[in-house]
């Protein structure tokens, strides 16, 4: 099976609970990151799927391994690969798909409630509301042909699906040791941000052992989704007979 193609970012944002879900499953993947590199992958078919996770960065700006992930996302779509993208990954998603990343009206950090539209539920096993957690300033259009997802009370677009290709503007990947991780690297941004959407770093942190197990449950609901759709090889059985 060819391994799935994972774009990471920032060091405080690696794939957490999606690598879990994958490790569980014996599903292989690759780790890229096109920051340090100055590049991403090239053919997206060498690749079983693409993901993309958070970043520091906006998907609006013009740098190299920007250009060449979306390249890649682009490429993804033409062959029919199964995508995911979390947060930036989400709005690059967006971007590969012509659709506008803008910055939205508040910040978006912390613990928050989304809502999940009928689709979803069905599609992704899951109940019509949870709590997920964020830390994002911009936000998208809902791509031509794609479809809501989830939606957000501070943020409206906060999932986006087009056939095999899924944008979460939210981090299911999270894990208690990443969320604290985050939180330390992030405390002088933390105190600086404001607004009806954002949580303090200590109201985050006490949080946090309530809210993981259910962000934790919500994430391999939708990982178990969004897996069941890549292609992996058929195992022969043989029968025969035993003495």
């Amino acid at each position: 099976m060819k391994p799935i193609a994972i774009l990471q970012h920032e060091a405080t944002q690696g794939p957490g609970v999606l690598r879990e879900h994958l490790d569980s499953l014996d599903i292989p993947y690759q780790l890229f990151c096109p920051p340090l590199e100055g590049s991403a992958p090239r053919q997206a078919h060498d690749y079983s799927a693409v993901v993309s996770l958070g970043s520091n960065h906006c998907a609006n700006e013009r740098l190299a391994w920007i250009d060449a992930e979306l390249a890649l996302l682009r490429d993804a779509q033409q062959h029919d690969l199964p995508a995911l993208g979390h947060c930036f990954g989400a709005q690059m998603l967006a971007r590969a798909m012509d659709a506008r990343v803008w910055r939205n009206t508040c910040a978006n950090i912390g613990w928050s409630k989304v809502w999940v539209t009928q689709p979803a539920q069905q599609l992704m096993h899951l109940p019509g509301q949870t709590t997920i957690f964020h830390w994002h300033y911009d936000t998208f259009d809902i791509p031509r042909g794609a479809v809501r997802t989830m939606y957000g009370k501070h943020c409206l677009n906060k999932g986006f699906r087009r056939g095999r290709q899924w944008a979460f503007q939210g981090h299911l990947e999270v894990t208690p040791e990443s969320v604290q991780a985050w939180c330390a690297a992030g405390h002088d941004e933390l105190q600086c941000a404001r607004g009806p959407a954002v949580q303090t770093e200590a109201q985050i942190l006490s949080e946090l052992s309530a809210r993981a197990p259910e962000l934790r449950a919500t994430a391999y609901q939708v990982y178990g989704a969004w897996t069941d759709q890549i292609e992996r090889p058929v195992m022969a059985v043989s029968a025969g007979w035993s003495a």
